[in-house]
């Protein structure tokens, strides 16, 4: 039996809990037994990760972006501690609650106007799922059920559940393993990249040509607002979302927007469709929405796809997760978002935005260096090869900071609340990194 504290572990203590984790725990996209060290990671506060040895590493990833707020906010651990003492978790199946319903009405408030529906989720695959379900239940309602395809386009990324695979770019993706056995979509090509790039005439065509010649059998079109994430972390002009509406609108499609990752202010607007104005039938939140304490996301739709999804056979939305609308991550989550509202998290990310912009520009002479982009509290170095991670994140330990590349690219999303001084620190190790190259 490993012993665990939130102190400094001894050499032998830890070197137990790394073989047993080698040997037995899976890790994200790893074999087994693992081939890759990790690290072992014993407490955390504000944006710095303590490691058994005692020394401390200032998070670049916002733990996979979830992390907004940090580690250890009083307010938050303030949030779970008072709902642990009332009920930790109660199904949700002819029971609600008010950590629930007050989490709702948050969400109800902030998301775009005609989003007032909220069905609360495990994570931010199964929100996707989720949405996918809502679009196919709702032309199954209309009696269209030749309706069962969506459009979407390539370089993005939604999630490793299997309907969530199946819209993920299908070559370039982590999934084309499974190719053969996921539904059928349609794949435009990716939006031309750069955010403040002048449109495509020509892609935007191809993309008007090819929803026309889909639309008898599509449900709708399913993106990641204006940042394709994992997929690539690419960039795309607002007009493309914007095109994307016309689009879904002309053929009387749902536009699912994927908001993940964007949400909650990551791309310095409090939504990423907020950059083009552009409003979804369906939307899918989470990563940020518990500031990263606990597992939870949420689907929203408007009242016609609710509306129409009840009035069809099933007669209700066929889903139900055993801890969805869980109390604890619900209470934390309204506390997350109460708590990025009191703050002036748009100066926050603005300041991180224009750190790493000033301080990444430079690697952009550098030989190995592709491309360099950044937007909001996103940065990113795209290298022209594929990066070895052991390496990359061994020269940004020694500058203090922990990443987490992948593919080609070496990229950072801290928490808001990181100091100039931590963001730059950030900076220093992703161009250590980019001069390795």
């Amino acid at each position: 039996m490993i012993g665990l504290n939130l102190g400094r572990m001894s050499p032998a203590e830890a070197e137990r809990l790394l073989e047993f984790d080698r040997e037995h725990i899976w890790h994200p996209y790893g074999p087994m037994p693992a081939t890759a060290p990790v690290l072992p990671v014993v407490s955390a506060s504000g944006v710095r990760l303590t490691l058994a040895d005692g020394s401390e590493l200032i998070d670049g990833m916002s733990s996979w972006w979830a992390a907004v707020h940090g580690y250890n906010h009083p307010a938050l651990n303030a949030a779970v501690t008072r709902q642990l003492g009332k009920m930790a978790h109660v199904m949700f199946g002819g029971l609600t609650h008010p950590p629930a319903v007050k989490l709702a009405e948050r969400l109800v408030e902030l998301s775009p106007a005609p989003l007032t529906k909220v069905f609360f989720a495990d994570s931010g695959s199964v929100a996707v799922e989720v949405a996918i379900k809502m679009a196919l239940q709702y032309w199954r309602s209309q009696g269209r059920p030749e309706r069962h395809r969506l459009l979407t386009v390539r370089g993005g990324y939604h999630g490793d559940t299997f309907g969530d695979m199946a819209v993920c770019d299908p070559v370039n993706g982590m999934h084309h393993l499974f190719s053969d056995v996921l539904a059928r979509h349609v794949f435009a090509p990716a939006p031309p990249q750069g955010y403040g790039a002048e449109p495509d005439e020509a892609y935007l065509a191809e993309l008007s040509a090819l929803a026309a010649e889909h639309a008898h059998e599509l449900v709708g079109i399913i993106v990641e607002p204006i940042v394709q994430g994992a997929g690539g972390m690419r960039f795309y002009a607002p007009e493309y979302l914007q095109a994307l509406r016309a689009v879904a609108d002309e053929h009387g499609l749902l536009l699912i927007l994927d908001e993940i990752a964007t949400g909650f202010g990551r791309t310095g607007e409090l939504w990423g469709c907020d950059h083009a104005e552009v409003m979804p039938d369906i939307m899918c939140v989470g990563k940020a929405l518990t500031g990263g304490y606990m597992t939870m996301a949420a689907t929203m739709c408007t009242d016609e796809v609710a509306h129409g999804i009840s009035s069809g056979e099933a007669g209700a939305l066929m889903h139900g997760p055993t801890y969805m609308a869980s109390p604890l991550a619900a209470a934390v989550a309204t506390a997350s978002i109460d708590l990025l509202l009191s703050r002036d998290w748009r100066g926050e990310v603005d300041a991180i935005e224009a750190i790493l912009t000033s301080g990444l520009e430079d690697a952009r002479e550098l030989p190995g260096v592709a491309d360099v982009r950044v937007l909001g509290a996103i940065g990113v170095i795209e290298a022209r090869e594929p990066v070895d991670v052991v390496d990359v994140q061994s020269i940004a330990m020694d500058h203090g900071v922990w990443l987490r590349p992948f593919g080609k690219l070496i990229y950072a999303m801290p928490p808001f609340v990181c100091t100039e001084d931590e963001t730059g620190h950030i900076v220093d190790a992703m161009y250590a990194i980019a001069e390795s190259l």
